[in-house]
């Protein structure tokens, strides 16, 4: 591993921990994705997560905030755009006809997006929004 990678797998590590110690799986191959998406079923919330600091300060708080809802989504994955490309680009492929954006938050169920939060739903808004958004989303389809 070149000293950049190594830097950058160090720099977002703790970015990392915050969403699996929140119970987010990660998937950091296109296989883990690919397998994830054809074989889950129920409501998956998926954090394209990133290093910038609307992940930091809004997106990752107000993610790990809405699992306190009574309904919630069945399972938990992120990929981490910039870190594990070629799994973000995957995931993204299932995100149809949706641009690519990080960070982002997609609800979907058996593949399909129900739902999609893309940074500028995220950037220059309140946590308290991001995660009403969220909350009324699996309301509805959780």
């Amino acid at each position: 591993m070149n000293p950049y990678d190594q830097y950058m797998k160090e720099i977002s590590q703790p970015m990392r921990d915050e969403l699996t110690e929140a119970g987010f799986q990660e998937l950091t191959a296109p296989e883990q994705v690919d397998d994830f998406v054809t074989t889950t079923k129920g409501t998956s919330l998926v954090v394209v997560n990133s290093v910038c600091g609307c992940a930091a300060g809004l997106a990752r708080p107000a993610v790990r905030l809405s699992l306190d809802s009574p309904q919630k989504p069945d399972n938990l994955v992120t990929v981490f755009a910039g870190q594990d490309r070629e799994a973000t680009a995957r995931m993204r492929d299932y995100f149809e006809g949706i641009e690519p954006s990080s960070p982002s938050i997609a609800l979907m169920k058996d593949g399909q997006v129900l739902h999609f939060i893309p940074r500028e739903e995220i950037e220059g808004h309140e946590v308290e929004e991001i995660v009403n958004n969220l909350t009324t989303t699996y309301q509805q389809y959780c």
